[in-house]
């Protein structure tokens, strides 16, 4: 029964845990994510901007709002919390802790939680707040400490904790260093992100980052609402590894590493079946049984055959592993090549992230970023053999060195390390004929170069998305929130007509006067084809198409006998005396090579 029970889990136990990351070869659970906001609910952050801008709070709960419909969307079973801090009335678990106030418990996301953030923003989100919650004295220790217990009743496995604080005062106990210290020692068991001046008091409440070169992004205060959400967005997201690998740099030096997935194509999630008396969602179990005797199939029972030479070979599961694994996981350095002999077409899939894991093997950071920084200063890359997965086959990889570059709020744009690129093997390139066509004159290149120049403009990928994911999600949220009608969706991947006719002018004109002929209408459907050739409807035959031996010849010499049509293969063969049993394009081939090769 062990050998039933490890291979067929029950679907309970798997939703307990989300899909498991496989590094060198052993199997690792990564769990779920979870985040829990603590706000400042102080009189200060109601406080309207100049000019009539939103109060930090506003903005603090638009920001929120923005995490759990995100949340929703990428990552539904991930836990969010919200707690309000310096509140005067108290709501959490037993009413431990004063002036705090749990508004939302560790808990997946959903539509009424929305809905309930909703409710607090703007002006009647104001006085909402004010007749709920209130404002009054500040105890961030005590804050911290119900934070933590939020996780006491949470039994499944999380891969994070992570706290983010939002507050707009730099001494939030108004120099009273008693609630100073206590939050100090609270501080200890919780890690906190945020974006202030914390020179005065958080300095020493939030946990420095795992890279150092964002401490300094979190020392700036945000003064707008895009910019808060891209700074909580960027630490809400996770960061997973698709491996953790071993780079092995020679006979017993051995770097840790993660290989790391930067772009991933968004997809509509895939549906899910419900029962319709109850539309609960409906789970499936596979079981394998015999056909004769329809007893049920254990693992061991199940072989795999193949056949060779018209015998029936037959393996077992452990023979088949055996047979795919070339060498266990891991990275091994081959050498090193000049980047001028990486070309464009040895890009053949996506490229993928390395960087060091130092909790696996302790002082891999500096030895990774001794050789980032020395390929960096060569211009070189690390050639390797990569095996990233068990019973994977072994690829080359190319490891591209990439420095680390932040924004204008100095937020890291790319961070340092190793781009993975997969190089092709000899089979994986082809030789292909290009079509000859004719051959554009030096004044219609030159006016298509002053087309492309007006209508260039810096192109960001994060600019254009996916219209039809936009409206999916869209209809989802007017589903899920009660709304009238979804909100509008704009095309940004539609080309902009009139401003592109404003910048090219005349250029358009000009440059179909020099292609096409006088009067020539590029939009007009093409006359339509003859099909008859005389009043009886019968259809025209083909005229027989005759090639010389010459010219048959070479092309038999040349090997480009596949660029003839099937039509003329088989004249062709008449026109000669070659006899051929079959009809198909290769095996005209291979007769007409067989009688006129050498």
């Amino acid at each position: 029964m062990a050998e039933w029970t490890a291979y067929y889990k029950n679907e309970d136990e798997e939703e307990e845990q989300d899909e498991g990351e496989q590094t060198g070869g052993d199997y690792k659970l990564s769990g779920r994510d979870s985040l829990v906001f603590l706000v400042d609910a102080s009189k200060e952050m109601f406080i309207k901007g100049e000019d009539g801008q939103p109060s930090n709070f506003d903005i603090t709960m638009q920001a929120v709002r923005s995490v759990y419909t995100s949340k929703i969307i990428s990552s539904y079973r991930d836990l969010v919390a919200l707690v309000f801090y310096g509140t005067e009335q108290s709501k959490n678990p037993r009413n431990s802790f004063k002036h705090v106030y749990v508004y939302h418990d560790l808990d997946e996301p959903g539509a009424k939680r929305v809905q309930d953030v909703d409710a607090l923003r703007g002006e009647k989100g104001a006085q909402l707040a004010a007749e709920t919650m209130g404002s009054g004295e500040t105890s961030l220790g005590d804050a911290l400490w119900c934070c933590a217990n939020l996780y006491n009743d949470i039994k499944l496995r999380l891969s994070h904790k992570r706290l983010m604080i939002f507050t707009c005062r730099d001494e939030p106990h108004g120099g009273d260093s008693a609630k100073d210290r206590q939050a100090r020692t609270k501080a200890s068991d919780l890690k906190e992100t945020g974006g202030f001046d914390v020179s005065s008091f958080f300095r020493d409440i939030v946990s420095p980052p795992e890279d150092e070169s964002e401490l300094e992004m979190q020392l700036q205060p945000c003064d707008k609402l895009e910019d808060l959400k891209k700074r909580v967005n960027a630490k809400e997201l996770k960061k997973r590894t698709l491996a953790r690998l071993n780079l092995c740099l020679g006979e017993g030096v051995n770097v840790a590493v993660g290989i790391y997935a930067t772009a991933v194509a968004a997809r509509k999630p895939a549906p899910v079946k419900l029962y319709r008396e109850t539309n609960e969602p409906v789970r499936s179990k596979t079981r394998t049984f015999h056909t004769q005797t329809g007893s049920l199939l254990l693992p061991s029972e199940i072989k795999k055959a193949q056949v060779y030479g018209k015998k029936q070979i037959v393996m077992e599961r452990d023979e088949v592993d055996a047979i795919k694994r070339f060498e266990d996981p891991g990275l091994f350095l081959i050498g090193f090549k000049p980047m001028e002999r990486l070309k464009i077409h040895h890009h053949i899939r996506p490229a993928t992230f390395l960087y060091p894991e130092e909790d696996e093997v302790k002082g891999s950071a500096c030895l990774f970023s001794a050789l980032l920084t020395k390929c960096s200063e060569r211009n070189v890359f690390a050639l390797c053999r990569c095996v990233s997965r068990r019973n994977y086959p072994p690829r080359f990889v190319a490891l591209v060195p990439q420095k680390e570059e932040v924004d204008e709020g100095k937020v890291q744009s790319a961070p340092p390390g190793f781009n993975v690129i997969y190089l092709p093997y000899a089979d994986d390139l082809r030789t292909l004929d290009p079509p000859q066509c004719p051959s554009a004159s030096q004044v219609q290149v030159d006016k298509m170069k002053e087309i492309v120049s007006k209508l260039r403009f810096k192109y960001r990928s994060e600019a254009f998305e996916n219209p039809v994911l936009q409206q999916h999600f869209r209809n989802l949220e007017a589903l899920a929130l009660d709304m009238m009608a979804p909100e509008d969706t704009e095309d940004l991947i539609m080309p902009k007509v009139d401003q592109i006719d404003h910048r090219l002018g005349p250029l358009v004109q000009e440059f179909k006067d020099l292609v096409y002929p006088a009067n020539y209408n590029p939009e007009s459907k093409p006359a339509a084809k003859r099909k008859t050739a005389d009043a009886g409807g019968r259809a025209e035959k083909k005229p027989k198409v005759e090639m010389p031996e010459d010219e048959l010849r070479a092309h038999v010499q040349n090997g480009t006998l596949g660029k003839l049509t099937v039509p003329v293969l088989k004249e062709a063969c008449k026109q000669f005396g070659v006899r051929t049993t079959g009809t198909k394009k290769q095996e005209l081939i291979d007769a007409l090579t067989a009688q006129l090769g050498p």
